[in-house]
């Protein structure tokens, strides 16, 4: 399946789906169901500042200057699952050959290596974090980061819905049991398993897809 660019819809949300691959790999369906509350949360709360503030989102399609300017892009390692699985299996021609080169010559102080021509070429797996960051009234200037500069203007999640996704995520951390997630996300132990985009080896994921390749020539 070829990598497509991606027009947002803020204000609406839809479950992923990869029918035949969520059959394969078990992590997948909660991790799609995590996601899919995330981003109902986002535009339950997009819609409510929009109504509240009377701002408008900023972000549009090919805007990636927090792709670009973020220093610190936590990731939780189901979610670095999700990342190598689809930059693995799913990016295709030379999108795939971009990603790797970025992959094997990524530094911390590179944009993401999923940035392909101001796109992310990983949409559908990208972390909980990219899909929060999301900025109202003007876009970013060049080299800004409006976390820092103007904060009122970066959406605050609705935490019910932040919760509700650790609850959805945690069984594939070998916690099944209902009160004990509940407990775990009382206990913020999520925030226990977060590591930095910048801090991942991804030369090691540019090697995992030549062997894919290389096992479907």
């Amino acid at each position: 399946m070829a990598t497509i660019d991606f027009n947002e819809d803020y204000h609406s949300a839809v479950r992923g789906s990869f029918p035949g691959e969520e059959a394969i790999e078990t992590w997948l369906p909660t991790l799609l169901d995590a996601y899919y509350i995330v981003d109902q949360g986002i535009a339950e709360g997009i819609g409510l500042e929009e109504k509240e503030r009377h701002v408008q989102v900023a972000c549009k399609n090919h805007c990636s200057s927090c792709c670009q300017n973020q220093s610190t892009i936590p990731v939780y390692p189901n979610e670095l699952v999700g990342l190598s699985w689809y930059a693995t299996e799913k990016v295709e021609g030379s999108k795939r050959e971009t990603l790797k080169k970025q992959l094997r010559e990524y530094t911390k102080e590179s944009p993401c290596p999923f940035l392909v021509n101001d796109s992310c070429v990983a949409h559908p797996l990208r972390p909980m974090s990219c899909r929060l960051f999301i900025v109202f009234g003007r876009v970013c200037d060049k080299g800004e980061d409006p976390y820092y500069t103007r904060r009122k203007d970066v959406h605050t999640p609705i935490q019910d819905y932040i919760d509700q996704t650790y609850f959805t995520m945690l069984p594939f951390y070998g916690v099944q049991d209902e009160i004990k997630r509940l407990e775990a996300v009382q206990n913020k132990d999520m925030h226990k398993v977060i590591t930095l985009i910048q801090d991942c080896k991804w030369s090691s994921l540019a090697d995992k897809m030549d062997d894919f390749d290389q096992k479907r020539k």
